[in-house]
């Protein structure tokens, strides 16, 4: 998908880098400061350069970022990263049957480019998913879309990122590049918060977080995720089992 130049071509393409270029600038504000971040927390440029390439994944990088530079064993960072990540899962699961018609090539770059809102705004655009029926025209719209969604989301963050990287040195630690990184992430938890469940998943995680405050190598995150997840689980099983009732 990423690689055929004709999806350039069509509206859609070019109306999913509007939409995304609406909140390029909040993405770019993100990856400057999670670049600040990397390099604060006493990586070397290589490796903050690496990890942003590779991981493409801010809540995860900062998760992982005050582990790493604590000297968290290796299975404690990749939990971590894994529970912050676990949406990327339920995300996968609802884009399924709009690329599985993509060769695995496309699809694993598609999975790659992908982030949290790129997703949101492709959900937005094409709730429903295609069927046998769904004509190819559709099929290219979609696309296409989703091509200048993502790719307009991965420039602004990789640039930003980028140039935060560069300018760690001479950023002053005392504008509080830690608090905005809190700030950036609770506007993203806030704007998920969209249903009842969702609330009471962030009000449980973060009373467990502040009661597990205690726990070494920030463990209290994993525990606060667990804990949110299970309970939220069972909220839902009720709620199902007293709507069949």
């Amino acid at each position: 998908m990423f690689f055929k130049p004709s999806l350039y071509r069509h509206p859609d393409y070019w109306q999913g880098v509007r939409d995304l270029a609406s909140v390029a600038t909040g993405i770019g504000a993100w990856g400057l400061m999670t670049g600040v971040a990397m390099v604060k927390s006493g990586m070397s440029t290589f490796e903050a350069v690496a990890m942003t390439l590779l991981v493409f994944a801010g809540s995860a990088q900062l998760a992982a970022i005050p582990l790493i530079a604590s000297g968290a064993p290796l299975w404690v960072i990749l939990a971590t990263a894994f529970c912050v990540n676990l949406r990327f899962v339920v995300f996968s699961a609802h884009l399924r049957p709009y690329v599985m018609h993509l060769p695995l090539r496309e699809r694993l770059v598609t999975g790659y480019l992908t982030a949290d809102l790129s997703y949101v705004f492709f959900a937005r655009r094409y709730p429903h998913a295609p069927h046998a029926d769904t004509p190819p025209s559709e099929l290219v719209a979609q696309q296409a879309y989703l091509m200048g969604n993502c790719g307009i989301n991965w420039m602004a963050w990789m640039g930003a990122s980028l140039v935060g990287i560069g300018l760690a040195n001479v950023i002053p630690t005392h504008w509080g590049l830690g608090f905005a990184g809190i700030l950036a992430l609770m506007g993203v938890m806030l704007s998920l918060a969209t249903s009842p469940l969702r609330v009471v998943a962030v009000g449980i995680s973060g009373a467990a977080a502040v009661v597990a405050w205690a726990l070494p190598l920030k463990l209290n995150i994993v525990v606060a995720i667990a804990v949110a997840v299970v309970c939220c689980l069972l909220i839902e099983h009720r709620q199902q089992e007293t709507s069949h009732g």
